[in-house]
């Protein structure tokens, strides 16, 4: 484990940290949103079956059924989104199918189809990530990196606070959001503790939240939204390398970053306010630590190269597997450990996507509005206004879930819109709603610490949110399009 210790140039030795908020626990009763979610998705669920909707098949009512109550399930959190996920599936396969109990038409997808969403390869993609991502916490090094990293940044705070956002959003574009945000708050509990107790303290527990949801954005796997947008993207024919995706976004990235870091030294660290650390890395040199070390690196240089050598990141992201597991360096009990949920979750939402489309309630939806009559930019931007609204009171997976599939078919019907442009944009978007503590979970463990007010939380999260969105959906299509990615 890293050895670590700060000590601030303006004030007293380390000074305890504020004590963290209480939190409620949970009986084993429904809340009052979650009694409203059930009876409101039975309602919704059934409606379909009961009343004739008129321009839409069978087939298409059975599967709106399935879209409603998807809808106020994730919305609700009635039941875990997970469950929610896999409820999809099975519905799907028990109504819309070549198996369904119903009357099934001749035009039925093959129930192989949806329950394929569960080893799709961007699922195996993620499957690598997540053990990669493990394994730098069992070996440490990611706590190795960021002691390392952020020696250049020491002396002033606002310095110290750039060079912890940029770690947290290097290590985020690797590894989940909310374990980044763990790890980095392990890191940096001295420097909070050595930091006066307020503005200063809330502005450097705000930082690391903002950093890990923005650096998400820069890989396939840095979030679920990513996925499932490049396995809405695959199920349409279209393929995007890993190194493709990093270009599109890690521009952005950087722009959001290093603005919020701007936002955040100028609303609450003090300019002069210095700070001093000392932090040792204690690597792992066994054989194990350092064939992760090797597999890893390698595996992340096939990704990143993806063009030059023709692999598909899925078959990079899979023999990334095989290896820490023939060599021993993971075993069966790291497999029981990684965020199957979230994998199941991204599955869900893959399913629901392909549910939509060869059902043709896709094409229904979209003929309620419109869209013709909009500029293809106006829809852009009203996809992307869309996403971050949505991933601020529901999870950022939940809202391209039911986002992304729409879009996909909109993107088909309307001259001069892009389906990479669209999915990509309601990727990022969803991933820059990061305004309440419970908009993600990055944000839930910066409040916990006691540290951080929620209307603080709000103004830089609105902030980042309203300008990066902005960017996203005015500047970037045409910097892709410039740079050939389009």
């Amino acid at each position: 484990m890293p050895r670590s210790s700060a000590r601030s140039t303006r004030t007293s030795p380390t000074r305890s940290l504020a004590p963290a908020r209480a939190v409620k626990g949970k009986g084993a009763g429904l809340s009052t949103k979650q009694l409203i979610g059930l009876v409101l998705g039975a309602i919704v669920f059934i409606a379909p079956f009961l009343i004739d909707v008129p321009d839409l098949d069978p087939l298409g009512e059975r599967m709106l059924s399935i879209f409603l109550l998807a809808i106020v399930l994730w919305v609700t959190e009635a039941i875990p989104l997970v469950a929610t996920a896999v409820l999809v599936i099975a519905l799907e396969v028990l109504l819309v199918s070549d198996q369904a109990l119903l009357a099934v038409p001749e035009d039925a997808a093959k129930y192989s189809s949806f329950l394929g969403a569960l080893a799709n390869p961007v699922i195996i993609l993620f499957l690598g990530g997540f053990l990669i991502a493990d394994g730098a916490e069992k070996y440490h090094l990611d706590k190795n990196l960021a002691a390392v990293l952020i020696r250049p940044f020491t002396g002033s705070a606002r310095r110290t606070v750039l060079g912890l956002m940029i770690i947290t959003a290097l290590l985020s574009m690797f590894m989940s959001n909310t374990a980044t945000t763990a790890t980095m708050f392990a890191v940096v509990i001295p420097v909070l503790g050595a930091l006066p107790a307020g503005r200063p303290r809330a502005g450097l527990a705000l930082s690391i939240p903002v950093a890990a949801n923005v650096g998400g954005i820069g890989t396939p796997v840095g979030t679920p939204p990513n996925a499932i947008a490049l396995g809405a993207l695959a199920e349409q024919g279209y393929h995007i390398s890993f190194g493709s995706w990093m270009v599109m976004a890690i521009p952005l990235m950087l722009v959001i970053l290093f603005g919020a870091w701007l936002l955040i030294a100028v609303m609450f660290i003090p300019a002069g306010l210095g700070i001093e650390l000392e932090m040792k890395a204690n690597w792992h040199t066994d054989r194990k630590a350092v064939t992760f070390y090797v597999i890893a690196a390698c595996t992340i240089l096939l990704w990143m190269t993806e063009a030059l050598h023709g692999m598909s990141a899925n078959v990079v992201g899979f023999l990334a597997v095989v290896a820490l597991l023939v060599t021993k360096v993971m075993g069966g009990e790291d497999l029981g450990k990684l965020s199957w949920p979230v994998l199941w979750l991204v599955a869900g939402g893959i399913a629901l996507g392909d549910g939509v489309g060869k059902t043709g309630l896709d094409a229904w939806i979209l003929g309620l509005f419109d869209w013709n009559s909009m500029p293809a930019v106006v829809v852009i931007i009203v996809m992307g206004v869309l996403g971050l609204a949505m991933s601020n009171v529901i999870s950022h997976s939940a809202a391209s879930n039911l986002l992304i599939p729409l879009a996909m078919g909109l993107a088909t019907g309307i001259d001069g819109l892009d389906p990479v442009t669209i999915a990509v944009i309601l990727a990022l978007a969803c991933s820059l709603g990061m305004s309440l503590p419970i908009s993600t979970p990055p944000n839930a463990i910066a409040y916990a610490t006691g540290e951080v007010m929620t209307a603080d939380m709000a103004k830089v999260g609105i902030i980042v949110g309203v300008v990066g969105t902005a960017l996203l959906v005015l500047v970037m299509p045409t910097v892709w399009s410039a740079l050939g990615l389009l």
